[in-house]
């Protein structure tokens, strides 16, 4: 099954125009980093070369990102993350060893087929009742970005000169069919470089253009 990511630039032109198709999700996030005693989502004035499209930064399959989850759970824990070729329930087993782990975790603990990742910095996901019966935790880029660093010379990638990413999509995946970008290369951990690249390149445009990134 296909996860598509996708850039939110946080423009006024957006974010403030009557027909925003996020405006209640950005007033549930608010709520929810305002509980937690951080600031809101920022929304940022109207410059030229940025503009209120929401368009399609990556694209993998959910196992692929369990695999780089599973990685990262393995390596925060200094055991040694071999590649396998499936999950099988080691994954539920790490998830229930390290839960408190898990759930201190940007990359982790975060839904598969929604939510979002907003560029502010906090230490942890932030969870309440109303997020968790929608799109789940809410994430922030710059945590994201710090655990995709920690991750990557564990499965091969050099964070301060990592591999261009794969293409966009060009169109928006449905939930039943595979993801339109195949993961390149052969090597044992070619589905984590494959998803790693696609939520690096995601975590570094939220950061350089003020962008929410949506899973969908």
């Amino acid at each position: 099954m296909a996860c598509d990511l996708w850039l939110v630039p946080l423009v006024d032109v957006l974010c403030h125009s009557p027909e925003n198709p996020f405006s209640e999700e950005l007033a549930r996030y608010d709520k929810a980093l305002n509980d937690a005693g951080q600031p809101p989502v920022p929304v940022y004035n109207y410059m030229p070369g940025l503009s209120g499209d929401v368009g399609p930064i990556a694209c993998f399959d959910y196992d692929a990102l369990h695999f780089l989850r599973r990685a990262y759970l393995l390596s925060l824990q200094g055991l040694e993350v071999t590649p396998v070729d499936a999950l099988g329930g080691d994954y539920e087993q790490l998830l229930e060893m390290f839960e408190a782990t898990a759930q201190r975790s940007h990359l982790v603990w975060h839904y598969d087929h929604a939510g979002a990742y907003v560029p502010l910095d906090f230490p942890q996901p932030v969870v309440n009742d109303e997020l968790l019966e929608g799109g789940g935790p809410l994430g922030s880029s710059h945590g994201l970005l710090r655990e995709l660093e920690f991750v990557a010379p564990v499965i091969g990638i050099d964070p301060a000169n990592p591999p261009l990413p794969p293409a966009p999509p060009e169109h928006h995946t449905t939930l039943e069919e595979p993801a339109v970008s195949p993961v390149v290369g052969n090597g044992p951990f070619a589905r984590e470089h494959h998803v790693w690249l696609g939520l690096h390149a995601a975590a570094t445009r939220s950061l350089g253009q003020g962008s929410m990134i949506v899973f969908s």
